[in-house]
């Protein structure tokens, strides 16, 4: 497969890059900051560029089979403007292209997944300590869903730096989280590069822990 990954440069995404590679995988990394992705493969491409060079993006997703978006905007307290702005160009030109499947990297807490938590977790996470990457995650989800392509949006608990278990719990349905439910990004990654592939969760918000 060809997949384009952006946010290929972070913590989440450079493992999504390390495991596509593993794979077999052909890899279009999308960086802003050239050097900042210490991973060297010959299956591997780097293309350098901003969220709002659409030539550049048009360039990187042609061909594609598959977009996975691991951005982030690295902020509690300021709206990620520039990204929520590049979600939008990335799936205006995913149409254009014909390529269909997008995973995006969300989070619990974002859209009705707020109701997982259970008081008075809910209110501190969804209206004080993450309410604004929240918000820019509600944004990008709503974009993503409005589109016509085959989406997968991905809702983790909070992210650790632990390995592959496979030993996941994910699901859509309703139901209460107890405690401070986490997992790993590797874990999250080899999930999200499954769905690349897989048909169960297509057009589905799917919550994600170990």
């Amino acid at each position: 497969m060809k997949i384009v990954v952006f946010g290929a440069n972070g913590k989440t995404g450079s493992q999504i890059v390390k495991q596509a590679l593993e794979n077999g995988d052909n890899v279009i990394a999308y960086i802003r900051t050239p050097g900042s992705l210490k991973i060297d493969h010959p299956n591997l491409k780097v293309f350098v560029g901003n969220l709002n060079e659409t030539l550049k993006l048009r360039d990187a997703i042609s061909g594609a089979d598959a977009c996975i978006s691991a951005l982030g905007g690295g902020s509690l307290t300021q709206h990620a403007t520039d990204v929520i702005a590049g979600i939008d160009n990335i799936v205006t030109i995913m149409e254009h292209e014909r390529v269909h499947r997008f995973i995006y990297l969300s989070s619990i807490g974002a859209g009705e997944s707020r109701y997982l938590m259970p008081e008075p977790t809910r209110f501190f996470v969804t209206k004080l300590l993450l309410r604004v990457p929240l918000a820019d995650h509600n944004a990008n989800e709503q974009r993503i869903a409005d589109s016509n392509l085959e989406w997968i949006i991905v809702r983790p608990g909070s992210l650790t730096d632990g390995s592959i278990t496979g030993n996941l719990k994910h699901g859509i349905d309703k139901t209460i989280l107890k405690g401070n439910p986490n997992v790993s990004r590797a874990n999250v990654a080899a999930f999200m590069l499954k769905q690349a592939v897989d048909e169960m969760y297509i057009r589905k918000c799917v919550w994600l822990y170990e």
